[in-house]
């Protein structure tokens, strides 16, 4: 399964809402991966652009967007960024198709 580094960023009322009812939304992020036939492999609260890090398993890509879908609809998240991650193997792999393209750059005048 792939596995994809999901960026979230709650609106200022979602953050207003969750100071004055602390709730763990990583029970919840869990189940709706869960319930798309993923897994979710970490969670974490962030400082900075975003207010959570997740790094999940999904079935597919359309999966991935089905969640993001319904996160966003949702009206609690502002940002919601998917990276889709490779192994180093699956890197290794890109590399060697890479060198077997004969790319040539734009040549200087």
């Amino acid at each position: 399964m792939p596995d994809y580094l999901l960026q979230i960023s709650f609106t200022p009322e979602a953050v207003a809402t969750l100071v004055t009812n602390p709730q763990n939304r990583e029970e919840v992020a869990s189940s709706l991966i869960e319930s798309l036939g993923g897994k979710l492999k970490g969670y974490w609260l962030a400082l900075g652009d975003y207010d959570v890090v997740e790094i999940a398993s999904l079935p597919d890509n359309v999966s991935e967007l089905a969640l993001s879908m319904a996160v966003m609809g949702g009206g609690a998240v502002r940002v919601f960024k998917t990276t889709p991650l490779l192994s180093v193997n699956e890197g290794i792999e890109a590399m060697k198709k890479a060198s077997g393209l004969g790319y040539k750059p734009p040549a200087k005048s």
